[in-house]
């Protein structure tokens, strides 16, 4: 694959995945059309050597695996959530004119980028059907319904030198100003759109606003690619396409898991079960499991802060990563990112092999350090552990930016991994 086919491919993933939910089943998709077989997490195993399977956990967290004779496996780990505004259980609020949503933030986002921007919809819905079954499915509403408009400078002298956003009451999303708007029946026509039509009554919902812009390529000649999501759909493709790339008697897998942003703690994050019981349902002999343990290798993929070009203060000057140079290595002595001299020389001498650059990054000793899954999956199993990232600017905002080098570059080191 060269490098324009696997950014064109990068951008229509993007897009179509605007939650976990969306992203876990693309990538579902990806995998079964490459020979990939499913399994369930409730039924019994009988997983044969050279075939290659996948997972999923609360539609929004996946593993996928070959299963080859050896067992010394190349891991990698990402996350399918990124920061964004989640509706609340009641959502509607109707004053001053507008129906607007009430909203959550979930996770660390830049609240000022949401301001003026085309949102919509998507998510999971369950509801009880004609059979009184409860049942799940997805939703996209795709049309742009909402927008949250910023005060005029007129109403506020001070708005570009103290204005601070309130999460309660700044950042509801208007969506009409007919008062007969009922939340109920839009998502009903929304299930109709997807030929759903026995849908006695609606019980819960994950749903999350998203920016309707698409992931585009933006630069003199094509330099960066801008996007909604990137952290971490970015490295989630990444894996995703490598390991699709591989023959089924290389021991490669993938997790993408969901929670990342909001700290992993929950049953498909990554400080959850879910990795370990897999590993251990492919290799249930005790010992067996422990001789993959540890002739494998974690490679926590997440994105890095690239120095920001009117902001380079806020870097260490000798750990300054830059735009499309290559992958970035983290290194934190306090064990917030879990690489150490073992995995960082692993991935160099890979990475020299198959020509590709790679950086390195840790952040200012006066200035917090971010963790990633690495350390979480590290301690959990045991097992050793890298962590890496893709340099990126304005991360956790609503749209983020990234090189158009950098992803395809890690993408042709992990093909070289066992070479």
């Amino acid at each position: 694959m060269n490098k324009a086919d696997f950014n064109e491919g990068l951008l229509g993933f993007l897009d179509a995945s605007p939650t976990p939910f969306h992203a876990t089943q693309n990538m579902a998709m990806m995998l079964a059309n490459a020979g990939f077989v499913r399994l369930l997490e409730e039924e019994k195993w009988e997983v044969e050597e050279g075939a290659k399977y996948y997972v999923t956990r609360n539609d929004s967290s996946l593993i996928a695996f070959t299963y080859p004779k050896a067992s010394n496996y190349m891991m990698l780990g990402c996350h399918t959530d990124s920061p964004n505004l989640k509706l609340k259980p009641n959502p509607v609020i109707k004053e001053h004119g507008v129906v607007k949503f009430a909203v959550q933030p979930y996770g660390g986002l830049l609240l000022n980028p949401w301001f003026d921007r085309d949102l919509s919809m998507a998510g999971k819905v369950s509801y009880l059907n004609a059979q009184d079954e409860i049942k799940e499915t997805l939703i996209d509403v795709r049309k742009s319904i909402a927008i949250i408009p910023s005060l005029a400078i007129h109403l506020d002298k001070k708005a570009n030198t103290e204005r601070t956003v309130n999460k309660q009451t700044d950042i509801s999303p208007i969506l009409s100003t007919n008062d007969d708007f009922d939340f109920e029946d839009f998502i009903r026509g929304q299930l109709e759109e997807n030929e759903i039509r026995d849908v006695k009554e609606l019980y819960a919902s994950e749903l999350s606003l998203y920016a309707t812009q698409k992931a585009s390529y933006v630069g003199l000649q094509d330099d960066f690619i801008a996007s909604a999501r990137l952290d971490n759909l970015l490295s989630c493709y990444v894996g995703l396409v490598s390991l699709c790339s591989v023959d089924a008697d290389v021991p490669m897998l993938l997790i993408a898991s969901d929670h990342e942003e909001v700290g992993s703690v929950s049953s498909s994050g990554a400080a959850g079960s879910f990795l370990e019981n897999t590993l251990t349902r492919m290799y249930p002999d005790y010992d067996a499991y422990m001789h993959m343990i540890r002739t494998s290798m974690m490679i926590s993929a997440d994105n890095a802060h690239a120095i920001h070009p009117n902001y380079a203060d806020k870097h260490d000057k000798n750990h300054s990563p830059y735009i499309n140079k290559g992958t970035v290595i983290k290194v934190n002595a306090n064990q917030r990112y879990a690489s150490n001299t073992t995995s960082i020389s692993k991935f160099m001498h890979v990475a020299k092999k198959a020509g590709e650059p790679y950086q390195q990054f840790v952040t200012r000793s006066d200035m917090g350090c971010g963790s990633t899954i690495g350390p979480i999956t590290a301690t959990r199993l045991g097992i050793e552990t890298l962590d890496i990232g893709l340099p990126t600017y304005a991360m956790h905002s609503i749209r983020e930016l990234a090189g158009a080098d950098d992803a395809y570059s890690l993408y042709k080191i992990l093909l070289g991994w066992r070479n």
